[in-house]
């Protein structure tokens, strides 16, 4: 695999609420679609070539930002969707108990790795690079986790880009960084959701 770039999508209605969106269709607020502007601006230079995105609202149109700015097409997967939260979806981030739980009617974290790694490996091995996938904090935790970097608990920033770079020696884990610092986001709104 090649290097990849990652940008989870702009601040969602469910981001700046503190409520759990996951397979819940969220619309950007007026800061994610700014933040999404400002990706786009930080992404200029980058090269890419090829952008895939969740299908769900608050990716598709981060995605579209950027795409209008590069000239390039957006193709969906609906392997990006973000993980299924069943029951505790719209209920508050602070209230679920732990990541790993089994929500009721949603999808545990073993279900929901494997699920979003089926769509992503494909998505990884075919041309053309520089890819760039614009999907959710729940996708970042599972292309961490099968490349070598952990499950990372507190996600990823809201239209931060990170960039993805294999490892010089087989069998290494993959580094991720953030392609430039954008705008913070206010403090009111968590980091994961």
């Amino acid at each position: 695999m090649t290097p990849f770039l990652f940008l989870r999508h702009g601040q969602s209605t469910a981001n700046r609420d503190g409520v759990i969106a996951g397979s819940t269709d969220a619309a950007l607020t007026e800061l994610g679609e700014a933040q999404a502007r400002e990706a786009a601006i930080a992404l200029a230079g980058a090269g890419i070539r090829r952008i895939v995105s969740s299908p769900q609202s608050r990716a598709l149109r981060t995605a579209e930002a950027v795409a209008e700015s590069l000239g390039l097409p957006v193709a969906t997967d609906p392997g990006l969707v973000e993980r299924h939260w069943g029951a505790w979806e719209g209920r508050l981030v602070a209230d679920r108990p732990d990541y790993f739980m089994v929500p009721e009617g949603g999808e545990s974290w073993e279900v929901f790795r494997d699920r979003a790694w089926a769509a992503c490996e494909p998505i990884l091995a075919a041309g053309p690079a520089p890819l760039l996938i614009v999907a959710h904090a729940g996708i970042m935790r599972v292309l961490r986790s099968r490349l070598g970097l952990g499950f990372e608990g507190k996600g990823v920033a809201n239209a931060l880009p990170m960039r993805f770079t294999p490892p010089e020696t087989a069998g290494l884990p993959w580094r991720v960084e953030p392609v430039t610092k954008l705008q913070p986001e206010p403090a009111s709104t968590p980091a994961i959701v």
